[in-house]
């Protein structure tokens, strides 16, 4: 007699009814790229187990078992569905969770870790890159929610995934004005959580007359970062921009205070060197402050011929170039006179 074989399946995360719910709750995660079955599957599933085992048993005799092998929990991996995620997607709080997939320890009275706003882009930047998936019911591997408001709590280092309804305990409300990289624009519709509410990361104004600016924010299919303009392509009345109550800057109290922060005075610090903002904040489809600090720096250095009007936040080829005569001017050449700026052109440019 053949041994019967069992294999792990998993009900289609797309399907809401009870069966389907049910069963991710209790059964463990399928093995990547393996095809998905709805709670069907599992009563055929079961009424052939069954008849198996009672073959089995009889052919063994009478107090004897066969023995079953033991279900193993898939390895973790990004996008893994969260079998105790809330029934909807705007429930409440949630833990972050750990490489199993489970949840981590209970974040429950834990204090909020101060961040900068560089810090913030940075962290944001990472699943623009990696175009995390949006999802309401998955984790990715940092632990955080894949939706927007778990895109805002990884971006802000939340010891949870909040959601629209609980951002705002974690942040004070703040005027257009005082807007400025890092900070968020949140909708939350109290009447009905699942129809609209939403929160993007404000990543700066794409120019002088603040009717744009950069948003990072987590939509489908993916991470993106785009120039929208305010407050948001639809619904933008109801949109209210928030702070951060973590958040800590080289100067407080005005818009851009940020921007016009010496480089050596409580500035970011990325690789030993103060106020380097890390890689990330250069190169095509930055969109910044600190790209307009360089610009003027440069344009200070007498580097700034390439500028055919002010330096702004948006990385351009004028840029590059002023960089690239920088670097040159070092004595450098080939790769280490790209035109990006590394911690060592930033820190003898602000020298």
């Amino acid at each position: 007699m053949e041994t019967p074989v069992f294999e792990e399946i998993e009900p289609a995360s797309d399907c809401d009814c009870s069966g389907c719910r049910h069963w991710r709750r209790v059964l463990p995660h399928a093995p990547a790229g393996r095809a998905l079955a709805h709670p069907a599957a599992y009563r055929a599933l079961v009424v052939a187990t069954a008849a198996a085992s009672a073959t089995a048993v009889s052919a063994l005799g009478a107090g004897q078992a066969a023995a079953l092998p033991a279900a193993a929990h898939a390895p973790e991996r990004p996008g893994v569905p969260a079998g105790d995620e809330p029934g909807t997607p705007q429930g409440p709080r949630a833990p972050l969770h750990g490489a199993t997939g489970r949840p981590a320890v209970p974040p429950a009275g834990a204090e909020l870790a101060g961040i900068t706003r560089t810090e913030i882009i940075e962290r944001a930047a990472t699943w623009v890159a990696a175009k995390v998936p949006y999802s309401m019911t998955a984790y990715w591997s940092d632990g955080y929610r894949q939706d927007c408001s778990g895109f805002v709590s990884m971006a802000w280092k939340l010891p949870a995934n909040e959601w629209t309804g609980s951002l705002a305990t974690v942040a004070d409300r703040i005027t257009k004005e005082e807007l400025q990289p890092g900070d968020i624009l949140l909708f939350h519709n109290a009447a009905d959580p699942q129809e609209g509410s939403h929160v993007v990361i404000f990543g700066g104004w794409t120019d002088g007359t603040h009717t744009a600016y950069t948003a990072y924010e987590q939509t489908p299919p993916h991470t993106r970062r785009l120039d929208t303009p305010y407050a948001y392509w639809n619904n933008s009345a109801t949109y209210l921009p928030y702070r951060y109550k973590g958040v800590t800057a080289a100067k407080a109290g005005t818009a851009g205070a940020e921007e016009e922060a010496p480089v050596t005075a409580g500035g970011p610090s990325s690789h030993q060197t103060a106020g380097y903002p890390g890689r990330a904040m250069f190169g095509p489809g930055a969109d910044n402050p600190y790209v307009t600090r360089l610009g003027r720096q440069l344009v200070k250095k007498g580097f700034g011929a390439h500028y055919t009007k002010g330096p702004g936040p948006r990385w351009g080829e004028a840029d590059r170039r002023g960089v690239q005569a920088f670097q040159r001017a070092q004595g450098w050449r080939g790769g280490a006179a790209d035109g990006h700026p590394g911690p060592e052109t930033w820190r003898r440019l602000f020298s």
